[in-house]
């Protein structure tokens, strides 16, 4: 699973448009508070892409967009916290919430983590690398991963999902290697800022692997969860 754990039939749940668009307004209107303008906020240029491939309607985006950037003379709370800790079985675990409150945030996170074990900020955090990560799939069979990360000035790359291949990059280089990534025959699908384990866990049983997954669906069911990075091999 390495440096992000998805859910499991990831399809289906790609049809909770409601979900996965509550998440997007988050990140757009947080994103905005830096300006409304994508030629010059590279973060709200990212996830404007994102909204705009999951089929978000433009009165939404926009909405979203306004909204963070104060265009609608509304003061937008959210705020972006970050977990760490352990999923069943010693699996190292970094968990984004995105959320309006904090204090209810965390006492939901301690409830979920009650069949793992919540740790202190920087108690999982150093066995991951903070990376920039680009899913992108190739335009054409003859499209090269390894020549496309060298060009597109990429640190790394691994296969991903469905032909895609996640290219690994610098934190300050994302928005320079997903712009240079279409030159060299390869369509971005998503881009943002996450963690790589170091060291991922491996060799557990499928009944260990049985209560690791339902352990994380519990966590990514939650609605002020964005994003969970997994130290899991596989």
């Amino acid at each position: 699973m390495g440096a992000q754990w998805k859910v499991k039939h990831k399809e289906a749940a790609a049809n909770a448009k409601g979900k996965i668009f509550g998440k997007l307004v988050k990140e757009i209107t947080i994103a905005a508070r830096n300006g409304a303008d994508t030629a010059t906020n590279a973060h709200l240029r990212l996830v404007v892409e994102q909204a705009k491939k999951a089929s978000m309607p433009r009165e939404t985006l926009e909405r979203a967009i306004k909204k963070g950037s104060g265009q609608l003379g509304e003061t937008v709370q959210y705020h972006r916290v970050t977990y760490e800790g352990f999923a069943p079985h010693q699996v190292p675990l970094i968990v984004e919430c995105v959320t309006d409150n904090i204090n209810r945030t965390v006492a939901e996170i301690r409830v979920a983590f009650r069949k793992g074990q919540l740790g202190a900020s920087g108690s999982v955090a150093w066995d991951f690398n903070h990376v920039g990560m680009i899913e992108a799939a190739p335009d054409s069979p003859d499209a090269d991963p390894e020549m496309a990360a060298i060009e597109a000035g990429a640190q790394d790359f691994e296969p991903g999902e469905d032909d895609a291949t996640l290219f690994l990059t610098d934190p300050a280089d994302l928005d320079a290697v997903q712009k240079a990534l279409p030159e060299q025959g390869f369509t971005v699908l998503s881009a943002k800022l996450g963690y790589q384990p170091k060291n991922p866990v491996s060799g557990l049983t499928d009944e260990q692997m049985a209560e690791v997954e339902a352990f994380l669906e519990g966590l990514d069911n939650h609605d002020d969860v964005q994003d969970m990075f997994v130290g899991l091999a596989g």
